[in-house]
């Protein structure tokens, strides 16, 4: 018996002719739809602050800038792209957003984590005070490659080690540098330190900036604490104000002291040059009555008398060897 000449039955032939018929139609309808889905699936557009990172069969091809780009379809190439020029940002013991309303770039992990953001907030000092630290810290995508597939949560590496890194730097610090003049420097350390850690960790962030929001004491102590800073406050005051009364005062005694010194030096050499000038008129004197004694000697008589009669009023000379006149002239001494 041979099945090599069996026939189907006759209502499989009819099927297989229907089959038969249909094979032409049926191609001729799903080539055109493939070939556009073919190329559907072949071209891609990068936005102009978009980067977009390309995987053939899961492994890594290139990254691509903004414009219009082509690709192999079906799912063979993917793209995953990613806003580098966004400013992003995670917010440390507070909250002023939505986790839902997150972008998408952003860790959904971390979504669904409960934090518990007032322990978040609270820092030792170094001189074993405690602090309650709000602080934002913005980063850009420098790398969306990295970024995307360098680590499984990049978020959450981000958060751990701004949290760690703002622990360290507060902890080197007392209460009163980290509530006052220490927020710019503890800031800048802050970012310099963490940009460190990350580079390490090589996934693709750049730290753009980070920024103290609010710095408090807790509130449990927060009064006692505004209580001891209005007391440095005031002892401040004071010594400003005595401080200025300083400089008002010491100038004004130094100055003083200077013109009485002044006034002091300049009586000194008037009198020491009137006492040489007045001993070189004596020595001159001396000199001449060396030389010539008699005339010398008169000479000093007559000026002396000069001197004396020109402070008298009036002066009437006679000679002393008339006789008998009777002392009818008077005179006195006048100041001259």
């Amino acid at each position: 018996m041979s099945f090599n000449n069996t026939q189907p039955p006759p209502e499989v032939q009819k099927i297989l002719e229907a089959l038969e018929k249909m094979k032409g139609s049926v191609l001729s309808f799903i080539l055109p739809i493939a070939v556009a889905l073919g190329i559907y699936t072949s071209v891609y557009k990068v936005g102009p602050e978009e980067e977009a990172v390309v995987l053939r069969l899961g492994k890594y091809v290139n990254t691509k800038g903004p414009g219009l780009h082509f690709k192999l379809p079906f799912g063979i190439d993917h793209v995953d792209k990613v806003n580098v020029k966004a400013l992003y940002e995670e917010q440390f013991g507070f909250q002023t957003y939505s986790r839902n309303s997150r972008s998408s770039i952003l860790s959904s992990r971390y979504k669904e984590i409960d934090r518990n953001i007032n322990y978040e907030a609270l820092m030792l000092t170094g001189d074993l005070n405690v602090a309650e630290v709000k602080w934002v810290v913005q980063f850009n995508i420098s790398d969306p490659f990295k970024f995307k597939y360098q680590a499984q949560d990049p978020i959450i590496n981000v958060r751990d080690v701004s949290e760690s890194i703002m622990r360290r730097v507060v902890g080197d610090r007392t209460v009163t540098e980290v509530l006052t003049t220490g927020r710019v420097e503890i800031s800048n350390q802050a970012r310099e330190l963490m940009q460190e850690v990350l580079d390490k960790y090589d996934i693709g962030i750049r730290i753009a900036g980070i920024k103290l929001q609010d710095v408090n004491p807790p509130k449990s102590v927060q009064a006692s604490f505004n209580e001891v800073n209005s007391a440095k406050q005031e002892q401040e005051k004071m010594i400003n104000e005595a401080e200025t009364e300083y400089n008002r005062i010491i100038p004004e005694a130094k100055g003083k002291a200077k013109k009485l010194i002044s006034e002091a030096q300049g009586y000194a050499k008037a009198i020491i040059n009137r006492a040489e000038g007045d001993a070189d008129k004596f020595k001159a004197i001396a000199r001449e009555y060396r030389k010539a004694p008699a005339i010398t000697k008169k000479r000093i008589y007559l000026e002396t008398m000069e001197n004396i009669f020109s402070r008298m009023e009036n002066v009437t000379i006679v000679d002393d060897k008339v006789k008998g006149l009777l002392p009818v002239f008077g005179g006195g001494l006048r100041e001259k």
